[in-house]
Order: C-alpha cells, then sequence, then structure tokens
C-alpha cells in the first residue's frame, strides 16, 4: 500500500461516501424498480438524506502522540492495569499499522488501506499479518487480533476514525461498542434511551439491538446521539438489509426509540413509514435479476401476471425466483445471446446439471471465504416449476395465440424427470438419517445441558451475592463482578480478571435454562420442534380417570 499517491484517498472516500446512492439505484434504475426498497422509502431517504462523513475533522487530524494521550486518560480507561495496558498496546499498533499507509489524516489511512470493505472480523487479519512481519505485537495471532481490536475500538470510541456503516455491520456489530460508546460519547443521551426502554414493552434482544444500532450510527457519522438524522436511519437500514436481511437486524426499533425521546424533533414520520414494503409487483418481483432480453422479461411478467389470482404471495415469489433466476437468468449467463425458449438439447442438459448444485459460502476463522458446490434438495421442485411453465403456455396458446402462440416451444423436461416418487424417497431418507445420528450421542446431550443448566445458575448466584468490582471464585473459576452500566441495566455482568473478557451472566443462565427445558420437553413427548415453540400453559390440560378419579395430565398439543 505504500507509494501509493495521496489522491487516490481522497477518491476512495468519495467512493465510500456514495455508497449509499449505489445501493439504491443499479444500472441506472431505481432500485425500488429492481425489486429492492419501495418507491415509498426511496422518497423518505430523498427527502431526509444521510449525513456524509467530512473529509476531516480535529480528532482525526492529531498526530499520533496527542491520539495515544488523549485514548488512555478518561473517559477511556478501564480497570484492570493488565486490560488498560492490553488497550494501549493495541491502539500504539494499529496507528503504526495505518502510518504505513497513504494519507495526511487517520481517515485517509483507513480509507486507503481498503480493509473498510472487509468487514469488522476479516480485517484484523491484514493488520496482525503486517505486525507479525514487523516483529510487533503478541506472537500468539489469536492474542494479537485480541490486541488489535481493542486498540481499533478505542480509535472508534474516540472519533479518531469513523468506519462505513457497511464495516460496522459485517458481520456483526463489533463487540463492546455499544459500552463503549455510550460510557466515553454520549452518557448522558444514552441514558435518557434506557429511561424510554423502561417505560416501554420492548424484550431485552430487541432493546439492545436498538442501542446497538444507535451506537454504530454515532460511530460511523460522528458527533452525539442528539445529532442522528432521519436520513442517518433510514441508510442503516438499507444497508443492513443487504448485508444481513433478516427480520431482526432491519427492526426499525431503534428509529422508533430515537423518535421517542425527541431526538428528531416534531416531524419525524411514524416508523410504520420506514418498513412499508409490502408485496412486490410482477414487474419488481422479475426486475430483481437484471434479465437482458426484453422480450422474455415481458413473457415472465405476462406468465406471473396470469397465475396470480390463483396462487398466493408466497408461491408467486418462488415463482419468480425459479423461472427469472434460476431458470432464465441462468440460461442468459451460460449462453450468451439466447433469444427463444426453445433450447438445445446441450443447453437444456447443461441447465439441468447446474439447477441440482448450489454453491455455499463458509468462514473460516481467519476469514478467509471459501465457496463449495452442494446438492441443492429442492432441485425437482424447480424442475417442476418450468415443466409447468412450459407446458401452461401450449395450452394457453390454444385459447389465445396471437399473446401465448409466439412463445410455445417443446418442453426440455421429461415426464419421467418430473417424477415426485423418488423425491419424496429422498426426503423420508434424509429425516430417517437426521433421527439416527444424534441417537448414540443423546445421553451426553442431556448430561451436559443438564451440568451447564447449574453451573450457569451457580454463576449467576454467586455474582448477585458479589459486590461491584469484588473476585468470586464458583467451579474453579476465578471472576469479578463488573460494574452494572446504564446500557445494560438488570443484567449482572462478570469479566474474567486476566483477559478482561466480560460475560452476561444472566443472559447465559437464560439461555442454558431454556436449552435444558427444550431438550427435556422433545425427548419425554416426542413432539417436533415447530409443535414445542408453540407450547403455553394452556397446553397442560387436566383427565380424570373414570374409574378411580384419578386426575392425570396432560400435554395437548393443538
Amino acid at each position: 500500500m505504500t507509494g501509493a499517491p495521496i489522491g487516490g484517498a481522497e477518491a476512495t472516500r468519495r467512493m465510500v461516501s456514495g455508497a449509499v446512492a449505489s445501493a439504491l439505484y443499479q444500472g441506472g434504475r431505481p432500485r425500488e424498480q429492481a425489486g429492492g426498497w419501495p418507491a415509498s422509502s426511496v422518497a423518505l431517504l430523498q427527502r431526509f438524506p444521510p449525513r456524509s462523513v467530512p473529509a476531516t475533522w480535529p480528532m482525526t487530524q492529531q498526530p499520533k502522540r496527542d491520539v495515544v494521550a488523549t485514548l488512555v486518560a478518561a473517559p477511556f480507561v478501564v480497570e484492570g492495569a493488565h486490560l488498560q495496558h492490553d488497550r494501549r498496546r493495541g491502539l500504539v499498533h494499529v496507528l503504526e499499522w495505518l502510518q504505513e499507509q497513504p494519507g495526511q489524516t487517520w481517515q485517509d489511512r483507513w480509507i486507503a488501506s481498503a480493509v473498510d470493505a472487509e468487514g469488522n472480523s476479516a480485517w484484523r487479519q491484514l493488520a496482525t499479518r503486517w505486525m507479525a512481519s514487523t516483529s510487533r505485537g503478541p506472537k500468539d495471532p489469536d492474542h494479537a487480533c485480541l490486541t488489535v481490536g481493542r486498540g481499533m475500538l478505542l480509535l472508534v470510541c474516540g472519533d479518531v476514525i469513523r468506519p462505513s456503516l457497511g464495516w460496522l455491520l459485517m458481520p456483526a456489530t463489533p463487540k463492546k461498542l455499544l459500552t463503549e460508546i455510550a460510557r466515553t460519547r454520549d452518557p448522558e443521551q444514552f441514558a435518557v434511551l434506557e429511561s424510554v426502554c423502561r417505560a416501554g414493552s420492548a424484550n431485552a434482544h430487541t432493546t439492545q439491538l436498538a442501542f446497538r444500532r444507535v451506537a454504530t450510527i454515532v460511530a460511523a457519522k460522528g458527533g452525539l446521539v442528539g445529532d442522528i438524522t432521519i436520513g442517518d436511519c433510514l441508510e442503516l437500514l438499507r444497508i443492513a438489509d443487504d448485508l444481513q436481511g433478516s427480520a431482526g437486524a432491519t427492526s426499525p426499533y431503534f428509529y422508533q426509540l430515537l423518535r421517542t425521546a425527541g431526538v428528531f424533533g416534531g416531524s419525524a414520520p411514524a416508523v410504520r413509514a420506514l418498513k412499508t414494503q409490502g408485496q412486490l409487483s410482477c414487474e419488481q418481483l422479475i426486475d430483481r435479476y437484471g434479465i437482458e432480453y426484453r422480450p422474455v422479461r415481458d413473457l415472465l411478467v405476462d406468465y406471473l401476471r396470469e397465475r396470480q389470482p390463483a396462487v398466493d404471495y408466497a408461491t408467486l415469489h418462488k415463482l419468480s425466483y425459479t423461472l427469472g433466476r434460476l431458470s432464465w437468468r441462468d440460461l442468459e449467463l451460460h449462453h450468451h445471446g439466447i433469444d427463444s425458449l426453445r433450447l438445445t438439447a446441450e443447453a437444456a442438459t447443461a441447465w439441468k446439471q447446474r439447477i441440482t448444485t448450489k454453491t455455499t459460502r463458509s468462514t473460516a476463522v481467519d476469514g478467509q471465504v471459501t465457496e463449495v458446490p452442494a446438492a441443492r434438495i429442492n432441485a425437482a421442485e424447480h424442475v417442476v416449476t418450468v415443466r409447468a411453465f412450459y407446458l401452461d403456455i401450449t395450452q394457453w396458446a390454444a385459447d389465445d395465440p396471437a399473446r401465448w402462440g409466439p412463445w410455445v416451444a417443446p418442453c426440455p423436461i421429461r415426464d419421467v424427470e418430473a417424477s415426485h416418487s423418488k423425491k419424496r424417497s429422498h426426503r423420508k431418507s434424509r429425516m430417517d438419517q437426521r433421527t439416527r445420528e444424534p441417537l448414540p450421542v443423546l445421553p451426553v446431550l442431556i448430561a451436559t445441558v443438564d451440568a451447564e443448566r447449574k453451573a450457569a445458575t451457580e454463576r449467576l448466584h454467586a455474582a448477585q451475592a458479589a459486590d461491584a468490582g469484588a473476585l468470586f471464585i464458583v467451579a474453579d473459576q476465578t471472576l469479578r463482578r463488573s460494574k452494572a452500566l446504564h446500557a445494560s441495566a438488570g443484567k449482572v455482568w462478570a469479566e474474567d480478571p486476566h483477559t478482561g473478557k466480560r460475560r452476561d451472566l444472566t443472559l447465559e443462565e437464560h439461555q442454558a435454562f431454556w436449552t435444558w427445558a427444550a431438550v427435556e420437553v422433545l425427548r419425554h413427548t416426542g413432539v417436533r420442534i415447530e409443535e414445542l415453540t408453540e407450547l403455553s400453559h394452556h397446553s397442560l390440560v387436566q383427565y380424570k380417570l373414570p374409574t378411580t378419579g384419578e386426575i392425570i395430565p396432560l400435554l395437548h398439543i393443538a
């Protein structure tokens, strides 16, 4: 990286600052037209644009000596001389690594290093490899990664570096970011948010995720909680949806929390305006896959419209994926210039071979991502869908030849290839094998979850009996009771006095108990996991024997 022109850092900064625009537009077409955000959400983002990260600010311009002096003093000081020393050591090493990058500020060097796109996990490998090559830092790779992580946490919380929202969210928000931001950057406003949470009815998981989202915006954009804008929240929701995708990851509760606390003033739209995508149209469903040949694109849209009245939205969504992505778009990618549903024997055979496999990605401990081909379990369902598409076109052409006749073509899938008997046999075989595999280790599982439940309960009770900052010993393990922070009120925390690693003992006990309870219910009743998740106190009923009058408790599965 050394020797690169400083202008490259400025160009890269501009590229990163334009991440939102590139996320919302694909190929000159608004993202909502490609099946992404709905038009209402894009209009909100245009009405409330996010803050852009400035080219420079006071802390990122400070020399190394002043940065270190600031970040090892209050409020960044932590308890434990060993932990404080390790944080300072990591800070110095990260700054030394950044000094090898071109740029006039620490933010310039961070962007020029090109690790912002790596996410907050894989980037450590680059820094630790540089430390090893220069004989700096701990020799143990795991300890080195932990050390640079602590140093980076100080730089982010001290507003020396402002990573992108994508870096802070991929693969997940860094541990302790919330705690450190709340403690060092804006403790008063986080205390206000905590009081708003206590007045509401959201569960602990939802509130913790909301606090992490708030801390993420503060870390990426700078300033305090009160400086967060509506556009910042919209930008985070957009990026979280792209990177993580799950309903929990894109929950707008953090926006509702900020709005209730009065951060946005009185003109902020209601939270429902941020999550109103609803069902996509047939055009939006197909346009997600970027089909190049327009006539076939229009045909698929027309086909979905024809099927839409008779199927639910989930089925329509699946149809669009099979026909748009797995079928025609796959043919375009592998057979350039294709413009007809009439496939050659070679193209049809190659497509049927490709659809039986998919590529799975896995991330190793060192952050390396590997792609491995795996069998597609539901390949037969996709094949049947494509066969039905061809047969429907043929049948509809008899009633409306002008509309469907030009697209009639021989079906590339034979009747025997769409048989369900083999599929049902394979599915039953997989189910039986999943049942056989864990049986030999069932006693070990039962003993393990029961032992962990008892150990977690013992740790929690021992910590509750100890004063804040006091050491306590449980199961030959020495821990220190942590001081309660406003961001984690109601929880009992403890930390390892040697490594400084904090543990949420309340959560550990909660998870250990319900893991044990789930295993016991499953093995004693034989219910399915779907039935287990629906159990409540209403499921327990009493049955009186007519002969003796004995009352027998029964578990009733609705």
